[in-house]
């Protein structure tokens, strides 16, 4: 619990510059669209029971986050109504739910969602400290400015377009809902870019995974890669990370530290564990940009079917490929983890997610 609670302090600080969360909200959730909405149950779950989302709802759909907004978050999402959908000029929406436009749909929707659970009293401190404009970086790209119009939440987006909170507050099992009263949208030229040049980047935690960015700037972004995240911090890697490199990272998810035995991750946080926390970090990062492709490549073409390669750490690690084309990394104990997420691109080399920690001995 104590690690849970540590990792999401970092990752809202990283979200919206810093802030502290609230406290958890025991009051009963306000209803939306006509129904009730249950904090025990996920964004998705809830958000279809809501008359005033069914837009939203088909467009999640058609862009394919209805797993991701379903998982373990946390998630805020500014929520758009029917009606602000039926505001868009005519035809937007018919054009966007077509499959050829999933890339442009999916950015505009991710630019609703921050990789962090922020209830309203949260935003409201943070806008206060940043006198009365707070910038809010979504897990699509894009950065919203909250602002305060009276007592209401204002989120204006790269287009100058502002939208009304008009509903704080929606607890959800895997975050938070605000109802707004407006789509909103990222710049034309970023939008067009962004879409051309993720387009055969996969999504990783529920973010855009953006080939121009660094390793750190894609990173912070993943919902499931906050305990990472943190790690890195703690070991002070994040400007080698931000470097020209070319590295390969095998990227471990938040389950998978979290199947570590008790007690491992607080203890390794802890700043008099800073070097072995190094260590363990840098048996997961490989010097050079190794594709999938490249160590499929390399592990086929070795006489006993493993690719050996050293981590920077200096550890050696293995890479081998299952008949079914499944590749596996292997540290120096012998454990195996799969690679579940390959190729994604980074603008000083790739990440490849992984399913399990690599230990050095």
């Amino acid at each position: 619990m104590r690690n849970l609670l540590a990792t999401t302090t970092i990752l809202a600080s990283i979200a919206f510059g810093g802030a502290a969360f609230a406290e958890s909200h025991a009051m009963k959730n306000p209803d939306v669209g006509g129904a009730a909405m249950f904090a025990e149950k996920n964004i998705i779950e809830n958000a279809v029971n809501s008359a005033d989302h069914t837009t939203l709802v088909a467009a999640v759909k058609a862009a394919g986050l209805v797993e991701t907004l379903s998982g373990p978050g946390p998630f805020t999402v500014f929520a758009p109504v029917n009606a602000a959908f039926a505001a868009l000029p005519a035809g937007t929406v018919e054009t966007l739910l077509k499959p050829e436009n999933k890339a442009m749909l999916s950015k505009i929707l991710t630019c609703h969602v921050v990789a962090a659970d922020v209830m309203s009293d949260a935003i409201q401190g943070m806008i206060a400290d940043d006198n009365g404009a707070h910038p809010v970086p979504t897990v699509g790209g894009c950065t919203l400015m909250a602002k305060m119009d009276g007592d209401m939440i204002t989120l204006t987006d790269e287009t100058g377009g502002v939208a009304t909170v008009t509903i704080a507050d929606v607890k959800q099992s895997n975050g938070v809902i605000h109802v707004i009263d407006k789509v909103l949208l990222p710049s034309p030229d970023q939008a067009k870019a962004d879409t051309m040049e993720k387009s055969d980047n996969p999504m990783v935690g529920g973010a855009a995974m953006f080939a121009s960015k660094d390793i750190i700037d894609n990173a912070v972004n993943s919902a499931d890669h906050t305990t990472l995240v943190a790690a890195v911090k703690a070991a002070g890697l994040v400007d080698t990370l931000k470097g020209p490199g070319p590295f390969t990272v095998f990227a471990p998810t938040n389950a998978a530290f979290a199947a570590l035995p008790d007690g491992t991750v607080e203890t390794l946080l802890m700043p008099e564990n800073k070097a072995m926390l190094t260590k363990i970090l840098t048996s997961h990062v490989v010097a050079g940009k190794w594709s999938a492709n490249d160590i499929v490549t390399a592990a086929k073409s070795s006489s006993d079917g493993f690719y050996h390669f050293s981590a920077v750490s200096g550890d050696a690690l293995s890479a081998k490929v299952t008949p079914s084309g499944d590749v596996y990394i292997f540290d120096e104990s012998g454990n195996a983890s799969k690679v579940t997420i390959a190729n994604v691109n980074q603008s000083n080399g790739v990440i490849h997610v992984i399913e399990d920690v690599l230990l050095p001995k």
